[in-house]
């Protein structure tokens, strides 16, 4: 399956999952399978805080100014870009959950990603946001077609 996602990724122009799965892969064959548990359990939050850490790197190198800031909150594009990011973290947190309780989708959340970088001229963006947006489907067909 490793193997498989490796090859995935390669094709599919996604290095991180690439990379991911071969650096999962190589501990699988030098036996440290013990990590496991911990990369399931808190790999998505170090990961996240790595990705944090990315976006306020700016503010902390002075590379975002308070002019900037500024324009930010009295502009119309600013103020969509606020509520964009407020619900694309709002989606981005219930696609977590998604990925915590079924992590199986995960296959499919590549698998498309690989469809849309192919076939849709995509750029990977890695799975949270995959998992947001089938969260909001799943969501929308629960409630266009109810199960009794």
């Amino acid at each position: 399956m490793l193997v498989l996602l490796i090859l995935t990724g390669v094709l599919g122009r996604s290095p991180i999952i690439a990379t991911a799965a071969s650096f999962l892969l190589m501990m699988k064959l030098i036996h440290l399978e013990r990590f496991f548990p911990t990369f399931e359990r808190r790999g998505l939050e170090l990961g996240l805080l790595f990705l944090t850490i990315a976006v306020l790197a700016p503010f902390a190198s002075g590379k975002v100014t308070w002019e900037e800031i500024q324009k930010v909150f009295l502009s119309v594009p600013g103020m969509m870009a606020i509520l964009g990011g407020a619900f694309a973290t709002c989606l981005n947190g219930k696609g977590l959950d998604l990925l915590k309780d079924d992590p199986h989708l995960m296959v499919g959340l590549v698998v498309g990603s690989v469809l849309g970088i192919l076939f849709l001229r995509g750029v990977p963006t890695g799975p949270l946001m995959g998992a947001a947006l089938t969260m909001l489907f799943l969501k929308i067909a629960e409630f266009l077609f109810p199960t009794p």
